[in-house]
């Protein structure tokens, strides 16, 4: 069952990434960096923070449903193999600045918005 759960949430987490990274990147339409990207992956990030410090804190999220949640659901949401195509890309062509930016911003602020959805979650 618990590879049924995963299966279940990585489809959805995959669906909420498409929607959400394809709405962000259309509102910045011409931007060369990969806003939709790095958006999905920010959220992604402090969600698994306060979703982590709640299970640590209040003890949720047990057997089944953290498969579901973490592996599954945030697993098909984050999006660090697209993150990492979308890097090489932009250096392939070229595009230095973009591909360090892209880089740098996804890697340190995402560890800075996981610590702060951990912050969050100890909060609630």
């Amino acid at each position: 069952m618990t590879y049924v759960m995963i299966f279940l949430g990585s489809g959805l987490g995959g669906v909420l990434r498409f929607l959400m990274g394809s709405f962000v990147q259309r509102l910045f339409n011409g931007w060369m960096f990969p806003i939709g990207t790095f958006s999905v992956n920010m959220l992604g990030c402090l969600i698994i923070g306060i979703l982590a410090s709640l299970a640590e804190s209040k003890g949720l999220f047990q057997g089944q449903t953290r498969m579901a949640l973490f592996v599954g659901l945030l697993g098909g949401f984050t999006t660090f193999s697209s993150f990492g195509y979308e890097t090489f890309q932009l250096l392939r062509d070229g595009q230095y600045f973009y591909a360090g930016c892209n880089a740098f911003l996804q890697v340190v602020l995402g560890l800075v918005v996981i610590w702060l959805g951990f912050l969050i979650g100890r909060s609630i």
